[in-house]
């Protein structure tokens, strides 16, 4: 009993030392990955930056080569807006192209805000991207943008609070500037809106199967923050975006 209990305490220690030599041949290979991994990623931004430094006219002045620059830098992992902890300098961009760049998204994102300020009356706090691109772009003597530079410069007024950002409704990507975030049972009604011009309760209940104190609920809350107004005298009562009847 005694010398098969040898043997197989033997045979356990022997697993054991088997399994912790692959542990460690593990470890060197995944170590040595990194590093390797490391080293590419080190050539990839050295190489992004000289390519940044060549191209810097064409990366300030026209959006779609934008965009496909910060498309190659969201590839490695580099966001060229955001400051390094370790370099205080300022952003990637800022870095390399001076703050012209960085001072095109500012500029571009106080413009947006002045937009939103402007039309609220008319759309209650949404408009669609496209709208506001083609608002700024109708301005002489300023930098074209393309909707990925309007999608990123309402990203940096993400510090300001819940005030703006970026909401899809119908497909299509819309500013939101009221400070109320659209819950799912809002945005539906949205998206009914934005197809038809208006909705009411019964539309509501007969479609979406919703009950009518959720139809009620969901349209006064719009109603209250801005986002439909409510035309009374129809049977039954319509809630209409503001933008339909701007128009």
């Amino acid at each position: 009993m005694s010398l098969r209990r040898g043997v197989g305490l033997a045979a356990f220690d022997n697993h054991q030392r088997t399994q912790q030599q692959y542990s460690d041949l593990g470890s060197t290979i995944l170590t040595s990955h990194i590093a390797e991994l490391s080293d590419q990623l080190v050539t990839f931004q050295s190489a992004l930056k000289k390519f940044a430094q060549s191209h810097a006219d064409e990366i300030r002045s026209d959006p779609v080569f934008r965009s496909e620059f910060v498309k190659m830098c969201t590839a490695i992992g580099v966001d060229p807006l955001a400051s390094s902890s370790a370099n205080r300098k300022g952003s990637f961009w800022a870095q390399l192209l001076g703050n012209d760049v960085n001072d095109f998204f500012f500029e571009l994102a106080v413009r947006i805000i002045e937009i939103c300020r402007r039309t609220k009356d008319e759309n209650g706090g949404l408009i669609e991207v496209e709208e506001v691109k083609k608002r700024l772009n109708s301005v002489a003597g300023k930098q074209p943008a393309s909707q990925e530079d309007i999608v990123r410069a309402v990203g940096t007024l993400a510090p300001l609070g819940h005030g703006f950002g970026i909401v899809k409704l119908a497909n299509k990507d819309f500013i939101r500037s009221v400070p109320q975030e659209l819950n799912r049972d809002q945005a539906v009604a949205i998206e009914a809106t934005q197809a038809l011009g208006y909705v009411s309760v019964p539309m509501l209940r007969d479609n979406l199967n919703w009950e009518t104190a959720r139809c009620v609920t969901v349209l006064d809350d719009l109603v209250a923050s801005g986002l439909v107004w409510v035309d009374e005298q129809a049977r039954p009562r319509e809630y209409w975006s503001p933008s339909w009847i701007t128009r």
